[in-house]
C-alpha cells in the first residue's frame, strides 16, 4: 500500500473557493425567492403634498384608498361603498381593541372632494371615530453645519 506522507511544514499555497461560491449562490437564490413574497401590492395614487404631515403612533389601521377614478379599495382589495358597513363590523370584531381601530384614507389628487367626504362619513357612521388622511411629505433638504 503506497501512501504519500506530507510534511507538516509545507505551506498552503491554494484556497479552494468552490464551497464559498456554492454557499453564496444558494444564499442569493433564497434571497431572490423570498423577496417576491415580501413585496406588497399597492394601488398607484398621486397623494397630495402637505408640509404639516406627521407620522402617527402604531395603531390598528384599515387602509382605504380612493384612486383617481373614485374606485374604493380596502387593504388593497376592491370594495364598494355598500360593502363598507360589513367590512368595518368584521374589522372591529377581529380587532384586539376596537376603540383603537383607525381608518387610514389615501386619495388621489384628482379624486373628487365629495367622494373623500362620502368615505369619511361612511367610516364615522359605522363606528370608527379616528381617521387619518395619508399625504406625501415633501423631501426635506439636508442640513449642513457651518
Amino acid at each position: 500500500m503506497a501512501g504519500h506522507f506530507q510534511d507538516q511544514d509545507d505551506e498552503i499555497t491554494g484556497i479552494n473557493v468552490t464551497p464559498l461560491v456554492d454557499v453564496m449562490l444558494v444564499l442569493l437564490i433564497i434571497f431572490m425567492v423570498t423577496t417576491t413574497y415580501i413585496v406588497n401590492h399597492s394601488i398607484e395614487v398621486n397623494l397630495p403634498k402637505a408640509e404639516s404631515g406627521t407620522t402617527r403612533a402604531q395603531t390598528q389601521n384599515m387602509a382605504f384608498v380612493l384612486d383617481s377614478n373614485s374606485h374604493l379599495f380596502l387593504d388593497g382589495k376592491p370594495i364598494s361603498f355598500s360593502d363598507l358597513p360589513a367590512q368595518i363590523a368584521l374589522a372591529k370584531k377581529q380587532a384586539k381593541d376596537p376603540s383603537k381601530l383607525q381608518a387610514l384614507i389615501s386619495a388621489d389628487q384628482k379624486t373628487p372632494h365629495g367622494d373623500v367626504i362620502r368615505l369619511i362619513d361612511q367610516v364615522k357612521k359605522n363606528g370608527i371615530s379616528e381617521f387619518a388622511i395619508n399625504v406625501e411629505a415633501p423631501a426635506r433638504p439636508a442640513t449642513t453645519k457651518e
